[in-house]
């Protein structure tokens, strides 16, 4: 099975602290990564997860709060200081593309790869980035701005043509693909082989929801159903739902909540508030509700 990895630069929230770095994560698949969100620090914490910065194939920014963005151009003159010449896509609200321009010609001239600014519509559902091995969808969230998470859904491969079959059927290297596309095999002697005897089935595709900030919504579940791994933003413990609802946050059981709802694999725990010098509190609280519950960590990474 290819790798599909999950890379925790930062999971703290906006305050700063000497412990959390702001959100960013990167996300590797079959040999491509993609960087979500990118806070301060961002690529101090890149160049510690020893992923070479020229795999970077798009950027995503979820919402134009400075600790999910303001490390972003920073990172960009580093690609170019770095001799970068192949193309990169930045998705992000197309609220931010007029300033994002004028911060690219201002910063960013002399520049020898291009940088294009994809506008994204935080209200809708939909694929932003498709390629032969993944899509990437947005997932409309509720936060003091314009905001969405991002699901990556591996595509489906083929099945896998069993060897030994091939060896004892004598079967031409021409006819492996029409089986792994469910043809059956007929012999010399018009013996029918059922396809079923002659693979084993594809891996099951994976997925990663990414929800990053929102206030609770019961609803969301219905938009990442079934996902192999859920990130949802835990800032706040239940004693502070209260202000969790006034920041358009969430809680860590209400994150459990939505990952139950959703029958996803793993939840995953982050954007952290500053008040917590230990996020157990948060880590008890979500397992209480869903106990396949992790707190992120930097310099974690996660296998999917």
């Amino acid at each position: 099975m290819e790798p599909f990895r999950i890379h925790i630069l930062g999971c703290g929230s906006a305050l700063p602290t000497l412990k959390h770095y702001p959100t960013s994560q990167i996300i590797e698949l079959r040999g491509k990564a993609f960087m979500i969100d990118c806070g301060e620090g961002a690529q101090i914490q890149f160049r510690r997860s020893r992923i070479h910065f020229g795999k970077i194939n798009a950027i995503f920014i979820s919402h134009l709060h400075g600790d999910h963005c303001f490390g972003l151009l920073g990172l960009l003159s580093t690609f170019g200081m770095l001799g970068r010449t192949s193309s990169l896509k930045v998705y992000a609200p197309k609220e931010y593309e007029s300033l994002f321009k004028q911060q690219l010609d201002f910063f960013m001239t002399g520049m020898e790869y291009k940088i294009e600014f994809i506008p994204v519509d935080t209200k809708v559902s939909e694929i932003i980035y498709e390629d032969k091995s993944l899509t990437v969808e947005t997932i409309p969230l509720q936060h003091r701005v314009p905001c969405c998470g991002f699901l990556f859904r591996e595509k489906a491969t083929l099945p896998h043509i069993r060897r030994d079959m091939i060896d004892y059927y004598e079967i031409p290297v021409s006819q492996i693909n029409n089986i792994k596309l469910g043809k059956d095999w007929i012999t010399s002697d018009g013996k029918v082989i059922d396809n079923s005897q002659l693979v084993t089935p594809a891996e099951t595709p994976r997925s990663y929801a990414y929800c990053s900030d929102t206030k609770y919504m019961p609803e969301l579940y219905k938009k990442i159903q079934d996902v192999t791994v859920l990130y949802h933003e835990s800032t706040y413990a239940s004693e502070s739902e209260d202000r969790a609802k006034l920041y358009y946050h969430s809680t860590a059981k209400q994150a459990a909540l939505v990952a139950k709802a959703a029958n996803v694999g793993k939840l995953l725990l982050g954007h952290y508030s500053a008040r917590y010098n230990c996020e157990a509190v948060l880590l008890n609280e979500a397992k209480a509700v869903f106990p396949h519950s992790f707190l992120t960590q930097e310099g974690d990474v996660v296998e999917i």
